[in-house]
């Protein structure tokens, strides 16, 4: 019998390259049915653009060589390269079936989520308005919407990340494909949300004898799920086999540092490897050597103390304008932090740990409560003795490319701060001062006239880190700051954030999702849900020892730990 789908020596090429490489170069594998395959690598490696060329889904300027065998039946194969537009759409949605990254700007924000899922039943399967209804009721209790009746009526942005994400899943499956391709379907989710989503995948497999082709760049997130899995680096497969034999035994160095980079039971304290760890590893050394940071020593001075405080949104007005329902983001949340401590403050969406991040900045304003920063309460103060204050607090915001303005050069943009706070005497010296700070996020002078789009998401990250570092900051706040990145950036970041503590001696609250990541980063961890700090104690006590039930659940969501430990 023939494989579902068999790629034979598929080359993508873009055709402004001029001479610069490959998108994916010389790519085989196959696909059989009823298994979940899934390609791992990081940003570059090729694998989104080797799951698009399947379904020409690729921008005019790709080149694409090869073969794309498809056997839907499985006795006879069609090549899905050369087939023409109107012989692909019928293949598209029908037999094979995409879930793209983001469903956010995958879902139409002008129709409701039940009609953009009838539209694919009334357009593939030619079922009238009544019948589509019904079937997209069903396939919104397959995938554990809740309320699935009320869904129907829902725009996009009416519901949460996770439940948007099964609203694709729902209109992927809506045509009972072959092959469903999932290109990094868990990005951006909340660790419990992202296991539940993965889950789903597997139980729709298994039940519905479904191929799956996931993709991804953490290769712990697919060690619970997939059947088989592919890496790819630069362009190409460097390696693939069965999960258990890639994940247990992996032979390539690539495939070695993708599951060494994540922080595990052993990594707190010491540097995380990283890519080049591995790759310019030779015989006589030892890549899995992680020399220890020099930590800080956390003195007793508390540096900051939040008493109570809360943050309320207004949720409806009368006529007057005064407001009859508030919804708490944060709920008399009350903790200190001490100097050279880091604290980690770890939750889902919607817990409140960035609305609390912010308000201790003072860009929301609390509702109620106190915060001191070196016993000034920061509540109390007008705006001249703010701006006073804030130079000894500075936060690093999640998205590095939306934090950087496009149009200023990354040099422009470190000095900025120290223009406008009136530090040093003259320009030469703020420039001498910028290319001090690039210095020590591991950048070099030549990039001080650079702009944003000149670099990738980490070093935008480095650049984020070393303006907010200008000011010569007593406290700081890292909002998300790694939780976009591939894992073997990550990493960087993460040792350079240990490495500039060891130096600067700061203190610092570290927001996350990932508690993995918080556990390796902190001294102490707050748990909030729902408003409230429901958990508080060591990192290891918290990571180890958690008594509450939210936290267990966290831990328990984190991907592929038993891989990693």
């Amino acid at each position: 019998m023939l494989p579902l789908l068999e790629i034979k020596n598929l080359q993508v090429k873009f055709s402004e390259d001029a001479g610069m490489g490959k998108a994916v170069y010389n790519s085989s594998f196959t696909i059989t049915k009823g298994r979940l395959v899934a390609i791992v690598g990081e940003s570059g490696s090729g694998k989104s653009v080797t799951a698009l060329s399947l379904l020409q889904l690729l921008p005019k300027q790709a080149m694409v060589h090869g073969d794309i065998l498809f056997s839907a039946g499985g006795t006879q194969q069609v090549n899905l390269s050369t087939l023409s537009e109107k012989e692909i759409n019928t293949i598209r949605g029908n037999k094979i079936a995409m879930i793209f990254q983001e469903p956010m700007t995958s879902l139409n924000p002008v129709y409701t989520c039940g009609y953009q899922v009838m539209e694919a039943l009334m357009q593939h399967k030619k079922l009238s308005k009544k019948e589509a209804r019904l079937k997209t009721i069903e396939l919104f209790e397959q995938v554990s919407l809740p309320n699935p009746t009320a869904m129907l009526k829902r725009f996009p942005h009416q519901v949460s990340g996770g439940q948007k994400q099964r609203v694709m899943i729902a209109m992927a499956m809506s045509c009972d494909p072959c092959l469903l391709i999932a290109d990094e379907p868990t990005t951006a989710l909340d660790v419990r949300v992202q296991k539940s989503i993965l889950q789903l995948l597997k139980d729709l497999q298994e039940q519905n004898r479904l191929s799956v082709l996931l993709i991804t760049h953490d290769l712990a997130l697919v060690a619970d799920v997939a059947d088989e899995i592919i890496v790819m680096f630069k362009g190409e497969i460097v390696e693939q086999g069965s999960a258990k034999d890639i994940l247990k035994y992996p032979q390539h160095n690539y495939t070695k540092a993708l599951l060494a980079c994540k922080p595990g039971i052993n990594s707190k304290g010491k540097r995380l490897p990283v890519i080049n760890d591995f790759l310019q590893v030779n015989e006589n050394s030892n890549s899995t050597l992680h020399p220890v940071s020099t930590a800080p020593v956390i003195g007793t001075e508390t540096i900051l103390s939040v008493q109570n405080l809360s943050v309320d949104f207004p949720l409806s007005k009368n006529i007057f304008g005064k407001t009859t329902a508030v919804f708490k983001a944060v709920n008399e949340v009350s903790f200190e932090v001490y100097k050279n401590e880091t604290v980690g403050l770890v939750g889902e969406s919607g817990c409140g740990k960035t609305t609390l991040g912010r308000a201790i900045l003072h860009l929301i304003k609390p509702s109620a409560g106190k915060i001191l920063l070196e016993g000034n309460d920061i509540a109390s103060l007008n705006e001249k003795q703010l701006r006073v204050i804030r130079k000894n607090l500075q936060i690093v915001f999640q998205d590095p490319y939306g934090s950087l303005n496009p149009r200023i050069s990354i040099g422009d943009a470190i000095m900025e701060p120290l223009t406008v706070h009136g530090l040093y005497e003259n320009k030469k010296q703020r420039k001498e001062k910028v290319i001090e700070l690039l210095d020590k996020v591991s950048l070099d002078a030549a990039h001080f006239n650079r702009y944003p789009h000149q670099f990738s998401g980490g070093q935008r990250q480095r650049i984020c880190i070393a303006r907010a570092l200008a000011l010569n900051p007593s406290f700081l706040i890292f909002d998300e700051s790694v939780s976009a990145l591939d894992v073997s950036v990550q990493a960087q970041v993460l040792n350079l954030i240990n490495e500039l503590k060891s130096q600067l001696n700061f203190t610092a609250i570290f927001i996350s999702h990932d508690l993995a990541v918080v556990h390796y980063i902190s001294n102490r961890i707050l748990v909030m849900n729902q408003g409230k700090i429901v958990e508080q104690g060591t990192a290891d006590d918290i990571y180890f020892n958690p008594k509450n039930e939210y936290t267990q659940q966290l831990i328990n969501a984190i991907p592929g730990r038993k891989i990693l430990d």
